[in-house]
């Protein structure tokens, strides 16, 4: 080697994930002084696609949120925020935002959080909406809402060719054809088609890869936990979406997951179950959540989160087309949104073909105690899943990130409970 020369170093994709999510909080940080834009958006229904195009710093409100749990910073922003008069049945991400707010927007993470000059909410989450209207009071930022149509029932389809989907597709339009309006006017920029069309570029070759990464978890044994390792990596495909970076990170990851598939290596030492997780996590107690069910044995090789974590951008086949930017995002937004707030609502069959994908042998329903939105459908669902299919399945139930409502032996007790069931089952099955 040349004297001088530094050997070269190859990032594996967990590092690679922690330097981009730590670089896109300092960019959050420097933004005021640089005097560039800024939005606070949600991860479902936002339109990233025009604010990248128009140049905006992007802030997750929810993944703040989810930080302060995971930093074990979430019991002094909810108090916080009781104490300043809102209800502990209040979603928990909400409260821990206002915490921030009463706390000069410094975040447990070092990072001063900047306050917004646009603020996007969508109709795909009931809270969404009057969440915008608290930074609209807070900081006289402007709040645009994206109304979506929903899913109408458990059957129905959203298809191109259909007189329905084509009244969808124009309202969703004429709302982006607004909101790029409002956007010219904040930034002085005139829109650029041709940036939008750069940016979906970057977003169908993410899409691409990702859902490449969610099928190699089909794989025995799984080469990662859904609901660990994939929480990561949503974090950087919401964070970096559009970009470069989010492209090379995606194509890193998928290479690695797939050596991992090749050595046969899982993320489960002694892989014994394969397991789907339904709802949204306790970030809280995430590591130790995943621990209980990976002494058994347990893995998650999938998650219907990952869905709607993501925006809908697993919903394979729904790609951009760069030809026609403006138009295609008001396809794919209805689309991959209707799919992706489904299963909120109707995630039966979902989960149904998640098993059947994935090869899994039960379903575990996490219900959140601030969150009725996620909760409030499951004991039907999980009824009709275990009627139907004939499933072991398992609620339990705490918070997204209010430790108040972790009962840490109490879980432990109806885990090892479920096992059991599993176990049974496997004897009956391999005595057949």
């Amino acid at each position: 080697m040349p004297t001088g020369t530094k050997p070269s170093v190859t990032l594996d994709a967990r590092s690679a994930g922690q330097d981009l999510l730590k670089r896109w909080m300092a960019n959050l940080d420097s933004a005021p002084e640089r005097g560039q834009r800024v939005a606070y958006v949600f991860v479902m229904g936002n339109a990233i696609e025009i604010l990248r195009a128009f140049g905006f710093e992007m802030v997750f409100p929810e993944i703040n949120s989810l930080q302060t749990g995971v930093r074990k910073a979430a019991p002094d922003f909810l108090a916080k925020a009781e104490d300043f008069g809102y209800s502990p049945d209040v979603c928990s991400y909400v409260k821990a935002d206002v915490g921030l707010m009463l706390s000069q927007m410094e975040h447990p993470s070092g990072v001063r959080i900047p306050k917004p000059d646009l603020a996007i909410a969508s109709s795909l989450c009931n809270v969404y909406i009057k969440w915008a209207e608290i930074w609209e009071r807070n900081f006289g930022t402007p709040a645009f809402v994206l109304d979506i149509p929903g899913k109408r029932f458990a059957s129905w389809q959203p298809l191109p060719g259909t007189a329905q989907y084509a009244a969808d597709k124009r309202w969703v339009e004429g709302q982006l054809q607004d909101l790029i309006t409002t956007c010219e006017r904040i930034t002085g920029t005139k829109f650029d088609p041709d940036r939008l069309a750069e940016v979906e570029t970057y977003v169908n070759e993410m899409v691409r890869l990702w859902v490449e990464i969610l099928t190699l978890n089909q794989n025995r044994p799984a080469p990662y936990n859904s609901m660990l390792d994939g929480l990561t990596y949503i974090g950087v495909l919401n964070a970096w979406r559009g970009t470069r970076e989010g492209v090379e990170y995606m194509r890193l990851l998928r290479d690695e997951v797939a050596a991992r598939v090749a050595r046969g290596e899982g993320r489960v030492r002694d892989e014994r179950f394969r397991l789907i997780f339904s709802g949204t996590p306790c970030y809280v107690n995430l590591r130790r959540l995943v621990e209980i069910f990976e002494a058994h044995g347990g893995v998650f090789a999938a998650s219907d989160y990952l869905t709607y974590a993501a925006g809908g951008l697993d919903s394979s086949g729904l790609f951009y087309d760069p030809e026609r930017p403006l138009e295609s995002l008001a396809e794919v937004t209805t689309m991959a949104s209707q799919l992706g707030l489904s299963n909120h609502f109707f995630s039966h069959h979902t989960l149904a073909q998640q098993v059947k994908d994935y090869g899994a042998d039960g379903i575990v329903y996490h219900g959140i105690k601030s969150c009725r939105t996620v909760a409030t459908s499951m004991a039907d669902n999980r009824e009709y899943v275990t009627t139907r299919y004939g499933l072991p399945t398992l609620y339990i139930e705490s918070d997204l990130i209010d430790p108040r409502y972790w009962a840490d032996a109490q879980i432990k007790n109806r885990v090892d409970a479920f096992f059991e069931v599993l176990e049974q089952r496997a004897l009956l099955e391999g005595s057949r």
